[in-house]
């Protein structure tokens, strides 16, 4: 079980060191700015719908390894998906992350975002893992002020 918590520790590791998607998108209707106040975490979403599906989705920000990384894998996870699908991931996503799924129980459908199964047994790093997610939440039902994790 190490060797596999230090495999996850490195994925997370490498997100955050070099995320993915770090841009914005210039002229998208949909964007949302989040904050968490307790670490000071900021993050800003873009996302840009075609067809009813999520054709890109970027973001730019600072804060945490955990912060990052989730923002990063996030946006991998989210493109060529519909709305619908992308609400299904982030109740998937937050069940895994608040300790309300077990890690290995019900992850399918997660892939790579099943790293953070380990947030679980750090409650106060639960609001970094999400704050991207409830970002995007915002950014596609066109929240005008910005997102906070309290």
């Amino acid at each position: 079980m190490e060797g596999l918590r230090e495999l996850y520790q490195e994925v997370i590791l490498d997100h955050s060191k070099k995320p993915r998607n770090f841009r914005e998108i210039e002229n998208t209707a949909h964007h949302a700015k989040g904050y968490n106040p307790l670490c000071g975490d900021r993050v800003t979403v873009f996302v840009t719908l075609k067809d009813g599906r999520i054709e890109d989705v970027s973001f730019q920000g600072a804060g945490c390894a955990i912060s990052t990384a989730s923002a990063s894998m996030m946006t991998e996870s989210l493109k060529r998906k519909t709305m619908a699908e992308a609400e299904a991931l982030f109740g998937k996503f937050h069940d895994l992350v608040t300790g309300k799924m077990q890690p290995g129980e019900g992850t399918e459908g997660l892939g790579k975002l099943a790293v953070f199964a380990g947030v679980q047994e750090f409650p106060i790093r639960v609001k970094c893992a999400t704050l991207a997610w409830h970002t995007l939440r915002a950014a596609l039902s066109n929240h005008q002020e910005a997102i906070s994790t309290e």
